[in-house]
């Protein structure tokens, strides 16, 4: 019997996240199921992962890719919480068994310094709001089963976040461009992709002007010293066990994770 309102599909969710058994797409059942409705559940998830005692320290922003956008057959990205008990550190072990269907991805993680709350966030003052930049991966997991995720299900499911690990060093970003951060990432010891800030929504700065009017419209605002997420830099890397990742970052620095059991 399909799930019809948000607080069950939100405890469905959570239930996969206990116990590691994914569930079908809500839009199986619901096929015009949108952004609204994605968000909605989201919210009802995050209320009771906050009800077990964890808590929102940031926020990520997906589909900031072209590629991924056209996947979806969107033109715009989402977002989702960044909680407390997902985040992990640089030269980390993190174990497999805390996901479903994992992959990673490098990407450019910012501080902020100051609250930013939209509408009329630009670029610039984005910039002016944050304290500096350090390198990132996220892992990216699915409790909807297989990845068969459409928008609504994805955001939902809190963007498909699953953790992430940032480096020690927070570098400002006055005295560089993040759009030209040059990116080349390893599995155990080879390469498996390169790219460029820019690859995020053309500019990782705008990405969090993005955010801000997007929260900010609905009476959301970017907390000081938050982490800001702000998108894959490539597509996205299945992992294993015993599986290290290395990614170096122009001006950045390095950061290395190991996926234990």
């Amino acid at each position: 019997m399909p799930l019809t309102d948000p607080v069950a599909k939100a405890k469905a969710l959570y239930q996969a996240r206990q116990t590691g058994v994914p569930i079908a797409p809500f839009t199986d059942d619901e096929p015009e199921m949108g952004l609204a409705e994605g968000y909605a559940i989201q919210q009802e998830l995050v209320a009771l992962l906050c009800a077990d005692g964890d808590r929102v320290i940031g926020h990520k922003v997906g589909l900031t890719a072209e590629p991924m956008q056209r996947l979806l057959g969107i033109d715009v990205p989402d977002y989702g919480p960044v909680l407390a008990s997902t985040v992990y550190h640089d030269g980390d072990t993190i174990p497999l068994s805390t996901f479903i269907a994992p992959k990673i991805e490098a990407e450019i993680v910012f501080v902020l310094g100051e609250s930013l709350r939209g509408p009329g966030v630009s670029t610039e003052r984005a910039r002016a709001a944050i304290s500096g930049a350090i390198a990132g991966m996220e892992i990216v997991d699915s409790r909807i089963a297989d990845w068969r995720i459409r928008l609504a299900d994805t955001v939902a499911d809190l963007a498909s976040n699953g953790a992430m690990a940032i480096a020690e060093r927070v570098v400002p970003i006055d005295g560089f461009d993040p759009r030209l951060t040059g990116m080349v990432l390893w599995r155990n010891g080879e390469l498996v992709d390169t790219a460029a800030g820019a690859a995020a929504l053309g500019d990782p700065v705008a990405v969090v002007a993005w955010l801000a009017n997007t929260l900010g419209a609905h009476g959301v605002t970017l907390e000081a010293d938050h982490v800001i997420m702000t998108g894959a830099l490539h597509a996205a890397v299945p992992l294993a066990e015993g599986d290290e990742f290395h990614a170096e970052f122009d001006r950045l620095g390095s950061i290395t994770v190991h996926i234990g059991r």
